[in-house]
Formats: C-alpha cells, structure tokens, sequence
C-alpha cells in the first residue's frame, strides 16, 4: 500500500475504505479555521494593551481574516473543483500555516492585519475544499452522516478557541494564539496526503472567471460595507462600498444568467428548498456570531473571568451542538428537514430570548441554560441545511456547493457582529451615559467609557488609582488638616470608582439584553420565512436530475469511445443503405461524446 493517495476517488468502484479517516483530517482543517477566529476574542485585550490598538485597528483585527475568506470562496471552490479539491485543501494549509507564523511574528497594527488577510486567504481555499471531499468521498447514504460530524466540528471549535488561547494566554503571549496553529496545520497536511483520496470535477470546461471575479467584487464589497458602516459610520467609504456591492451583485447575477458554464448557477436559488436552507445558515451565524461576541466579553469583563476561565465557560455550548447533531441524525429521517431546522431555529430564538433576562446581578448560572439552548438548535439546524445545499450541486460542482454554504454562513456571521456589535455599543454608551448622568464625570473622560466595556472598566480602574494615591499622600502628611482633606478626597474617589465599575456592568448587562431581544426578532421572523420556504414533503430537486443526466452522459460516452470499431472514416453512405450505426453517424456526435476521431483515409 502506497503511503501517498494518488488514485481518484470518482475511479473507485467502491467506497473508499478509509474515509472516516479522511473525515477526521477535513474536520481537523476545519477546526483551525473556526478557531482562528473565536480564539483572538479572547486574546485580543492583550493584543490591544501590547501593540497600542485603537477600536479601529481591533476591529479589522478581527475583520482582516473575513473579508478575504468570504469574498474568495466561490472562486477558489470553482478552481478547486477543476483541478483538485485535495490540493486546494493543502495549498490553503500551507497559506494559512504561514500567515500564522506571519502573525506570530508580527510587530504592529497594520502586520497583524496582513497576516489576519494572509490566514483569511488561506481559509478561502480550506473551508469549500472540505465540504467538497466530504461529498465526494462519502456515499450518498452516509453523507448526511458525515456532514453531522462535520457540522458538530465547527461547533466544537467555537468553544475550543477561547479554551485553547486561554490556556496560551497563562504563560504566553498573544502571538502565541496565532503559532499554534502551524503544527496542527503541519499534520493535516500530511494527513490530507495519506488518507485523503484526490478528487476532481469529470468535464474540462473553462473556468468562468468573469462570474468568478464578479463574485469577489461584490460579496468583498458587501462584507466590507457591513463592517465599516455599523462601526464607523455611514462616510464616503461605506457608502462607496455598498454601491459597488450592489452594482457587482447585478452585474453577477445577469453574466451568470447568460453564461452556458456559469461559476454558480443563480436559478438554484429559486428552489423553495435550496433558497430556505442557505437562508437560514445565513441566519442562524448572525445569532450565533452575534451572540458569542458580546456573550466572551461579558464573561471577561463583567463577571471577571481570565482568558482561560471564559474558554471554559462557554463549554456547555460545545457539548450541546454534539447532542443536538446527535438528535439530527435520528430525527430528520423521521421527522423530515423541514421541521428539524425549524425546530434548531426556535431553540436558537429561545436561547436569545432567554437573554433578555440578563440584569447587573446576573451570574454564570444564567448563562448556561441559553448556552446549552443555543448549542442545541446549532446541531439541529445546520447539519441539514448544509447536506440539503450540497445536494443540490452536481458532483461536478461539489467544490462551488461547498463556497455557497459556506458564504452563507460567513456572510451570516459578519452581519450578526456588525449589526450586533453596532446595536450593542449604542445601547451601553446610552445606558452608561444615564447611569453616570450625576456623577459629575468630565466629558472626556465619558466618551472614553462609552467606547467599549474594557475601556469603562479602565476609566474605573484609573479613578481608583487616584483614590490610592490620595489615601497614600494622606498617610504621609504631617498636617492633620491637609490629611483629613485627602483622606476624604480618597474616600470619594474610592466611592466614585466603585459606582462607575457598578454602571459599567450595569451598562453592558443591560445592553446585552437588549440586543438579544433585536437578535430574537430577527431570528424569530426568519424562522417564519424558512418555515415558508422548506417544501414539507422533501422531493428530488432538479438539480439532482442534472446530476443523475450528467452521470448517464458521461456513462454513455466512456460506453461509445470503447466500443466504436477502430478504422478509417467512411461516409454514411458508404455503411449501406438505411445503416444506422455507421462511423459517418456517429461523426456528428464526437464532439458531444468527447471521443477522439478516427483518422480519414
């Protein structure tokens, strides 16, 4: 047995014998590109401390790695398919790998963002790469099966991020969150070359790069109006963006239209059932994002949790999706898709919903009912959603299926923490600036608690300070008058530091309630529209009729090419009067059959 996998797997006769392995190393790639970006939550008070960040430069931290990943995914999940899902798997480890090793040794702002687009690129090319083995290494009757797994994969890395970087983050710096994953990026490549069958689309058609391009024009333009104008305002720069986003999406849609190979073919969309499961994979990572991002920092900040402490916390999360990935697999046989994913989408409006009671006076143990909740609908929704989107692609565009899905999703998860983060600031400033209304708080010194929920609690801690100061200045006075006045003076101080940390929490708590009620409207009214959408009854879409044709076709051709007589053309009527099967008949399909022409004497 070789140790490279070199054959096929659309060669194979049978299933690939080692593809649960296969599974493990696809679910490993996954893993760190999940985690790449729920681990920097964590790390990122540490890497603004460090390098100096501003709110700005924090958020496109965090944003660099998103607008590269989902804007490439349709284009690399195209070319992946033509040429190898398996290399574009491994090219995307080593891009990702190095961009790590970029940021591990990155300096400032503006290198760390580099490397963050660096890793993002690499994400692009990893993330459609392993849906499309997935399905193309797996039988149809144990696809849904590893698509589970698959799916409780990205849940667990949701959790796993925060408990990985905590731990680094003890005894280490913040770099040391973008270095591990190089060696887990290592094995994977290695693993990919061992246990992953290649695999490839069957035709040869070109590339349709214009639509390609047309899709990285507007969806990179759409991700980046949604960071830039809910958190910096509506200037020149969103409003630019959101003009091209919108031109880029007609432009798209009308070339793809039009184009007889199209890079996505945008007719799918208007299956009931297609259309309603990206809808609500794009929904359900707006909850979902949106929630995790406010949900670590009032773990850190409000309830004082380290790095470490927060990773472990959100746990519950993690072992929920499993169960709930477990309870899908059983019950949409049964039940049908349709009322599963709507099922994971009122769990996930409950756990939203159940957040709308979080109070200053709240502690971890009301947390982890809507964690539990939440991870729940995560495994019963999505598992599905995603095996009905990649159903609908023929195996030809495995690669294309797997960019849609996963396009959704991101999309979904940068909406849900740019509107959510957006809706969530404004509700704190306006809370905390009620709260400190008598406090009698310079205004500047406001503004800057009103930033984040870090920078409230820094303004309390710097009052403190101030208090220290004042009681050790009163300690060493030696005039009895002057003592009484600083030691009153630290008094009030030490009162005013305490009152501003109590509306700090109050503030961000409040907030959080509030921006959960918005996440479960939204979540609550598209689970309407995806309960409207998924057909009852779950029949065969045409585009697994496309798939079946194209499988008889290219049946049929490999048939002809072997048993079409070799020998000099002859005209049809050479072959006799009414022949039938003549080479002059079948001369007129070569090019359709794609068999080489016998050569004419």
């Amino acid at each position: 047995m070789r140790l490279v996998v070199n054959e096929p797997v659309e060669r194979t006769q049978r299933p690939y014998p080692r593809r649960w392995w296969a599974l493990l190393v696809l679910c490993l790639s996954l893993l760190i590109i999940v985690m790449a970006n729920t681990a920097l939550t964590v790390a990122a008070p540490d890497m603004t401390s460090d390098l100096g960040l501003s709110s700005s430069d924090l958020q496109w931290v965090i944003d660099g790695y998103t607008v590269p990943y989902a804007a490439l995914m349709l284009l690399f999940g195209a070319i992946g398919d033509k040429y190898s899902r398996r290399g574009a798997l491994i090219l995307g480890l080593v891009v990702f790998g190095g961009g790590a090793v970029f940021g591990y040794l990155a300096d400032s702002a503006t290198t760390v963002i580099a490397a963050r687009a660096v890793m993002g690129t690499g994400a692009a090319l990893i993330m459609p790469a392993t849906l499309s083995l997935l399905a193309a290494t797996f039988p149809r009757a144990e696809r849904a099966k590893a698509i589970t797994l698959w799916t409780a994969t990205a849940g667990l890395a949701i959790a796993a991020g925060p408990v990985v970087a905590g731990a680094l983050l003890r005894d280490h710096g913040w770099s040391s969150t973008f270095l591990i994953n190089v060696p887990i990026a290592a094995v994977a490549i290695v693993g990919a070359l061992v246990l992953v069958p290649p695999s490839r689309a069957g035709h040869h058609d070109r590339i349709d790069y214009v639509g390609g391009l047309l899709s990285v024009l507007w969806i990179g333009s759409l991700v980046y109006m949604i960071i830039e104008g809910p958190h910096f305002g509506w200037g020149v720069r969103a409003v630019t963006a959101a003009v091209v986003a919108g031109v880029g999406l007609v432009a798209f849609v009308l070339w793809e239209l039009r184009h007889p190979r199209p890079v996505l073919d945008v007719r799918r969309f208007a299956h009931r059932r297609f259309a309603g499961s990206n809808l609500a994979v794009a929904l359900f990572f707006l909850a979902v994002f949106g929630a995790f991002y406010y949900l670590t920092q009032h773990l850190q900040f409000v309830l004082g949790y380290d790095a470490l402490g927060t990773g472990v916390r959100m746990l519950p999360l993690a072992g929920a999706v499993f169960v709930g990935s477990a309870l899908t697999g059983w019950l949409t046989p049964r039940v049908g898709m349709k009322w599963t994913v709507t099922a994971g989408m009122v769990g996930g409006t409950t756990a939203l919903a159940l957040l709308t009671q979080v109070d200053g006076s709240s502690t971890y143990g009301d947390f982890v009912a809507p964690l539990i909740v939440l991870g729940l609908a995560i495994g019963l929704a999505l598992s599905p959603c995603t095996d009905a989107i990649m159903g609908a692609f023929p195996e030809s565009e495995l690669g294309v299926g797997g960019a849609v899905n996963d396009t959704s999703l991101e999309l979904g998860g940068s909406l849900g923490i740019a509107l959510l983060g957006s809706l969530l600031s404004t509700s704190y400033g306006d809370h905390l600036a009620d709260a400190t209304g008598g406090s009698k708080l310079p205004a500047s010194t406001l503004a800057t608690a009103q930033d984040s929920v870090g920078a409230g609690y820094a303004v309390a801690q710097g009052i403190g300070e101030k208090a220290k100061q004042a009681a050790a200045q009163a300690a060493q006075a030696t005039d009895p008058q002057q003592a009484a006045q600083l030691k009153a003076q630290a008094q009030q101080l030490a009162q005013g530091a305490r009152q501003m940390a109590d509306a700090v929490g109050s503030s961000f708590a409040h907030a959080v309630a509030h921006t959960s009620l918005v996440g479960a409207v939204i979540l609550g009214i598209g689970t309407l529209l995806v309960a409207f959408l998924l057909p009852l009854r779950e029949v065969a879409v045409s585009d697994v009729k496309t798939e079946e044709k194209e499988l008889v076709e290219s049946s049929y051709r490999r048939l002809v090419c072997l048993v079409r007589r070799p020998g000099p053309y002859r005209p049809a009527a050479e072959n006799g009067p009414g022949a039938r099967c003549g080479l002059g008949r079948e001369r007129d399909r070569d090019h359709y059959l794609g068999c080489p022409r016998p050569p004419t004497s």
